[in-house]
């Protein structure tokens, strides 16, 4: 009696759908790792991108920031330097003004002594004196306001009365009362004035 059991298989031999799942699965898993490098070979680049932009919009902002900071500094500076040169110039203004009052009494004494006799010489010392004094504020920027004959102007006099002057032009400046001055074209004291008026009859 022939013994027809089946033939168990060799070594080496197997499933046929056994063979194929093995070979299939490494590929596969190839397949996954391909894939993985390309996509992170695809975002480094991406990445790098975004980091240059990043630092490209820093150092945009640090250079405005400097810019502004220098503009700042000059700003400054510019001012300080305005303020100094405002106190060098007016550092004199009340010194000066106070020396006005003694222009005005030379000025007086002069008046008064041109009516007496035998006054010249004092009359001529007192000029001197004047002039002299006249010269030294001339030196520090101040000069004086006489607006005889000329349009009133507000900024420089102050009127103290209007009178008629058919004469005078209205508005106009006939009689000055006391100087006015100025100290490097700034007003130190209005002149005292008096100011024509169109006479009374005139509409």
């Amino acid at each position: 009696m022939v013994d027809e059991r089946p033939e168990e298989p060799t070594e080496g031999e197997g499933d046929p759908h056994q063979s194929e799942a093995a070979d299939s699965a490494p590929v596969a898993e190839g397949d996954d790792e391909g894939s993985a490098i390309v996509e992170g070979d695809a975002a480094a680049p991406a990445e790098e991108d975004a980091g240059v932009t990043e630092l490209a919009a820093e150092l945009e902002a640090a250079k405005d920031a400097a810019l502004r900071a220098q503009a700042d500094a000059m700003n400054v500076q510019r001012r300080a330097e305005q303020e100094i040169e405002k106190a060098r110039k007016f550092a004199l203004e009340r010194f000066c003004g106070d020396l006005l009052s003694v222009v005005d009494n030379l000025e007086r004494a002069l008046e008064s002594s041109g009516d007496e006799q035998g006054s010249a010489a004092l009359a001529e010392g007192v000029e001197l004196t004047r002039k002299g004094f006249m010269d030294v504020l001339a030196k520090y920027g101040v000069e004086a306001v006489d607006p005889t004959g000329e349009p009133f102007d507000p900024e420089t006099a102050q009127a103290m009365s209007m009178v008629e002057q058919p004469d005078a032009e209205p508005n106009s400046v006939v009689a000055v009362m006391q100087k006015g001055y100025l100290l490097n074209g700034r007003l130190l004291r209005p002149a005292m004035v008096m100011v024509a008026k169109a006479p009374s009859g005139e509409a």
